[in-house]
């Protein structure tokens, strides 16, 4: 059994989880909607002010207690993300390397002959306090640390000078560059 999996998930206040469609919940909250579709290995009960997850006893045992933890996961974090939505930051560290988040866009310049543009997706809000630091917010963390992940892609912290696209609090190991011989 999951240990994570056997702990039941409390519903606040103006949360809603309902069944959508055969093998689907839908949980409703004051920031929006999402959607979960289940695995067989699984199933949910709603209760009044819970959502439980259990085993359906089907598929090998391994694979259904790894379902059943990850599905009570995902749960919660749908449940948080209705209600407080998430908040991922991102740091830009190089001289004269910046980003400006323009409408569901948001363009980089950090070093290459060109701009970088990346379109955001449906659900996902960016702001740029400062020319450095990119700020995205939504209610699905999923699709929130996507974004996050193929941003810091584009220029991921190299560990020589330590410039690039980084989270805020990540620490980069630096390394020692070459010395000369004599």
């Amino acid at each position: 059994m999951s240990r994570i999996g056997k702990q039941p998930i409390d519903l606040p206040a103006g949360v809603t989880v309902e069944e959508a469609a055969p093998r689907r919940l839908r949980v409703k909250g004051p920031k929006g909607q999402l959607e979960l579709g289940l695995r067989p290995e699984v199933e949910v009960k709603i209760e009044s002010k819970q959502i439980k997850v259990s085993r359906t006893g089907q598929g090998p045992a391994r694979q259904a207690g790894a379902y059943h933890g990850m599905t009570r996961a995902l749960l919660g974090n749908m449940v948080l993300g209705v209600t407080k939505g998430f908040e991922k930051v991102l740091e830009i560290q190089g001289i004269g390397w910046n980003a400006a988040a323009q409408g569901r866009k948001i363009t980089f310049n950090i070093g290459f002959c060109h701009q970088v543009h990346v379109d955001l997706p449906k659900g996902i809000d960016a702001a740029t306090p400062n020319a450095t630091t990119i700020v995205l917010t939504g209610i699905d963390l999923q699709a929130l640390g996507q974004l996050a992940a193929q941003i810091r892609a584009i220029r991921p912290p190299e560990p020589y000078k330590g410039k690039g696209i980084r989270y805020r609090g990540e620490f980069v190991r630096r390394k020692v560059g070459k010395s000369t011989g004599k």
